[in-house]
Order: C-alpha cells, then structure tokens, then sequence
C-alpha cells in the first residue's frame, strides 16, 4: 500500500507509488469507440470468411464478399471519422451510419447466404444491443421491431416456396424477434443503471475533489504549521506557515529530513517519541536557524494510524510561534481589562490633577537644587501618567465621536505642513520630518483635529524607529488615479517582525515594554471615523540619492468623504508618486 501524491501542498516528498489519474476518458467515449471497434473487427472476419469460403470454393455467390467488403469500409470510416455522440430517439442519419449500417449488412447475407448453409440471424442482436447501450429505450425497440420485420419478411419469402418446414421457420423467425425484443429492454435498462452510478460517482469525485481543494486552501493558509513526518524522519508535506517558521522551502520537491538538520533536534526527538509511544504528544521546542536567534514554537503531534505494525504510520506535527500565542493570550488578557481601564483612568485623572497642582506649588516654594530635581521628577512622571491616561480614555471618546455627518474639505498640503512644522516644535533639536507635498494641493474631508493627532502618532512612531539622519523621516501626500488622497509617514527603520505587523492595529499591543500599544490603534479608529483607511507596507524612498528600505504607513482618504472601509482592495492601494 502506498500513499497517493496530492497535487499542491502534499509535494514535498512523492510517495512510493501513485494511484491513476483520477479523471480517465468518459464512461460513454469509451463504450462508442469499443462498440466501433467491434463492428470493424466484425467486419474483418466476415470478409475474411468469405474470401475463405470463395477460394475453397464453397461460396459461389461473390455478392457476399462484396457485402462484407462494404460493410468494412462502412465500419472503419464510422470509426476514424465519427465522433461519440448519443443516438437520438428517432431514426436519425447517426443511426444510419452506425446502426443502419448493420442491420442492411446483416439481412444481406442473411438474405444472400446461398448454399453457403451460415446462419447470420445471430449477429443482428450487435445493432439491438448498440441501439440499447448508445441510445434510448424508444430507439432499441424500433431497431428491434426492424430487425423482426426482416427475418418475417425472409420467413414470407421461404414460405412463398412452399418450404416444408415453413411453420418451423415462421415459428423460429418470431421467437427469435421476441428474444431481439427482451435483449433491447434489458440492455436498455442495464444501460440506464450503469449510466446512474456514472454519474453518482462523478458527483462524489467532484465532491471529493471540491473538498480536497478546500482543505488545502484552508491548510495553505493556516497561521499555524502543519507537517507530515514518517518514521524516518523525512518529511513528506508541510505548508507555508510551516515553511517560515522551520526557514526551509518544502514545496521546491527537494527532500527534507529532521536527522540533516541541527536546528530541529528537539522537533525529531518529539516526532520519534510520538512514533515509539503512537501517542499523540506536545511540548514547547525551541528551532535554531542559521544566522538568526532561537525560536520558541509549541509543538502538538498526532499519529495518523493506530497499527503499530503498519508500515504507513505518519506523524502529522500542529506548529505554534511561541511569541504569537503568548500576544494574542496578553491581548485578550488586556482587551478583557479596557473597559475597567477606562474607568480607573476617569478616577486617576482627578488626584493626578492635584498632584500636578501640589508639585507645582512646591516647586516655586523651594530653592534647593537637589529638591528641585525631585520636583521635575515628579512633574515628567505625572506628566507621562497623564499621556497615558489620555491615551486610556481617547479610545473611548474616538468611538463616541464616530459620525456620519457631513465634514467640510480641507486643503491637506498646508494642513500637513503645519502639523509637521508644529511637531517638530515640541519634538526637540534635531527632531525634522522632509516633508514633500503633491503638486495638485488635494483636498479632503477629514477632521483638522483628527487628522493631527493621526499625524502626530503616526510622526511619534517613526521617530521612535527611525536612524536620525536626514530626511530618516518623510512625509508626503499624492493623489491616486481613483482619486483618493493618500497620506504617507515612512521611516528608515528596520523591518518589523512578521508577528509584530500582523498585531500592529490591535489595542494594547506593543513591541516595547514601556509602550501602552494604544497609538496605532487609536489611529486606526479616528481613521475608519472618518471614512479613511490606515494600512503599512514596506516602501523604498530617496536619501542622498540612494534608494533605501523603510517603513511607511499610509492614510488612504477620499476628497468627497464617501467611506473607503469597504471599498475594493485594489482602490485602496496608493501608487507611487
């Protein structure tokens, strides 16, 4: 027993041998060119037969070699140059050709048989049996009633000549058309029923195949890996996810073992005790890539057969970043508190507040260095708990303030300009944005206020990541060709990881530890507020006429405020300036 190879994500390593193709010819082609077949074969050996008969001198009549001559060149031109199509129900000229033709040829030697002595009655039951099978029940009967008709009229005949066993014959000549005739409804009948099951299994084989289809499109694009693993080690199958995680490439056909690779050694130690226990088993591994640091992933196995002595057993291995798990369980975990958060920062502000106040008073009171140290200590840390209690409760006012009323158009070149020019301000020396504005001077119906505090995040981000060089951080707005207005904030920092991008846009998610993970999310609410989109991609800009790699988020707006969340993916993509 050998395992079939499927066709996309099942290519990792071919099994030992393959089943056949599923989809053969049609059940109905095949019967058309074997009951074509047939008729030249047939035709073949009566023309053989005859020119036997006449070269021993046993068949005078040469008009039957003639018949059988025809009659094979009817049958192979039918079968070169005819193509499989089901008869009708009448006597069309595709019954002529493929049926008519045998039961003329038939008669005619039955008619012409001379002192020869053959009886050919049997060989009409072919174009009973091919009107059955290739056609409709109405169809096999005329072709039977046909058929009758002619050995009466050759009874009639014989009987005309005062035969003495004309009765015999008459009787004969009837019996065998009512056995023509139970040949044709039988057929017809079998034919009908095979037909049926051809079609249920087509059914359940477009079934099977629509569901393979689908479990590899969900596999495919699963976030978790998956691999398929043998006794030996070798890997048979794994899917993208799988491949990122592990650093390979496992569709590329080349074969792939977990004893080859030193990295995975605690991954083949975890399939090999899968194996020798056939128990499914978990553990939380660690894979060491080449160049790059360990990865924690948690790792699940299950045995696809429960025969230890099966020769087939697979270990299918269920892959999970360490990292993404533990961030969706603290995302979860901080989601869950937003609405108490809320709360306690309504409650903090108001101590906060006197604090602030008290702090201030003290500080003019005193004149000691070494106090007024503590003083502005105590005045940067209440000032950072109330940017994040700010933060805390913007959330709540960002959703509060969501409408669908009408938002008067802005000019956005001068509008970025003086958010930008107002951020550097306040971000200290050195702290510049190279700000490059479109030609066109879009307008946009955007929130002034909303619109500053996206830039103004958005600016906080890049700063945070960015090189400080000059031009490390760029601002820029354009249009696209459908019209929208696109706002754009790239830095020159390094690429993120691929967990991180995936969660930039949820609440409380945060690479840094001293970060409340709230900017980006609050971006995004204001931007969905106003009808605008916010997305990230990884871009190319110019600094000193060198082409350099960075991060950019960009603001997707539309110049009339029709709402852009819905709208197709390829009008929210921005083109390059």
């Amino acid at each position: 027993m050998s395992l079939p190879a499927a066709p996309s994500w099942l290519d990792a390593r071919p099994a030992a041998g393959t089943l056949a193709a599923e989809d053969g010819p049609d059940e109905f082609d095949r019967l058309w060119r074997g009951f074509m077949t047939a008729r030249v074969t047939l035709g073949l050996v009566l023309l053989l037969l005859q020119t036997t008969l006449h070269a021993l001198g046993q068949a005078p009549d040469r008009l039957l070699m003639y018949v059988c001559g025809v009659y094979l060149l009817a049958t192979l031109g039918t079968r070169l140059l005819g193509r499989p199509r089901r008869l009708g129900r009448t006597f069309d000229p595709q019954w002529v050709w493929t049926i008519g033709v045998d039961v003329a040829a038939f008669g005619a030697l039955q008619f012409v048989q001379g002192q020869s002595g053959i009886n050919y009655t049997p060989l009409l039951a072919l174009p009973v049996l091919l009107a059955s099978v290739l056609g409709s029940l109405p169809l096999a009967m005329g072709t039977a009633a046909s058929v009758t008709l002619l050995l009466l009229a050759q009874a009639g005949l014989i009987s005309l000549r005062q035969a003495p066993d004309a009765a015999a014959l008459l009787a004969q000549t009837a019996l065998t058309g009512a056995g023509y005739f139970v040949i044709a409804f039988l057929s017809t009948q079998v034919s009908a029923r095979l037909a049926s099951e051809e079609q249920r299994s087509q059914r359940s084989r477009l079934a099977v195949r629509v569901q393979r289809q689908v479990n590899e499109l969900v596999i495919e694009t699963l976030n978790d890996g998956i691999l398929v693993i043998d006794a030996g080690g070798q890997v048979w199958a794994g899917n993208p996810a799988a491949g990122r995680l592990l650093g390979r490439e496992l569709a590329s056909g080349a074969p792939v073992n977990l004893a080859q690779e030193p990295g995975w050694g605690e991954l083949a130690r975890l399939v090999s005790l899968s194996f020798q226990a056939n128990l499914a088993q978990r553990a939380s591994i660690v894979l060491r890539h080449a160049g790059a640091g360990p990865q924690r992933v948690q790792a699940r196995t299950r045995m696809t057969a429960t025969d230890p002595d099966s020769t087939e057993r697979l270990c299918v291995v269920f892959l999970q970043d360490q990292r993404e798990i533990e961030a969706r369980m603290r995302t979860e975990r901080l989601v869950s508190m937003g609405r108490m958060s809320t709360a306690v920062a309504h409650e903090i502000r108001n101590p906060l507040a006197a604090i602030v106040q008290a702090n201030a008073l003290l500080d003019e009171d005193i004149a000691d260095p070494r106090l007024k140290r503590l003083t502005t200590m105590v005045r940067q840390n209440a000032q950072r708990l109330e940017s994040i209690v700010d933060e805390i409760l913007d959330i709540a006012r960002v959703k509060d303030q969501r409408t669908t009323q009408a938002r008067s158009q802005e000019p956005v070149n001068a509008l970025v300009a003086r958010i930008c020019h107002e951020w550097e301000q306040h971000g200290g020396a050195g702290t510049t944005a190279a700000v490059f504005l479109s030609p066109a001077d879009p307008r946009v119906a955007f929130d002034q206020e909303h619109l500053r505090r996206v830039l103004i995040n958005l600016l906080d981000n890049a700063r945070r990541y960015a090189s400080g060089r000059a031009q490390a951080i760029q601002v820029s707005t354009r249009t696209t060709r459908a019209g929208h207005v696109v706002l754009g904030v790239w830095s020159d920092g390094q690429p993120m990881e691929p967990s991180v991008e995936r969660h930039m846009f949820e609440p409380f998610f945060s690479s840094e530890s001293r970060s409340t993970g709230l900017g980006l999310y609050i971006c995004r609410e204001l931007c969905e507020g106003q009808g605008a989109t916010i997305g990230f991609e990884r871009t190319r800009r110019t600094i000193d006429g060198v082409q350099v790699e960075g991060n950019e988020f960009l603001v997707t707006m539309d110049p009339g405020g029709r709402d852009l969340s819905g709208a197709a993916a390829s009008d929210r993509i921005p083109l390059a300036p």
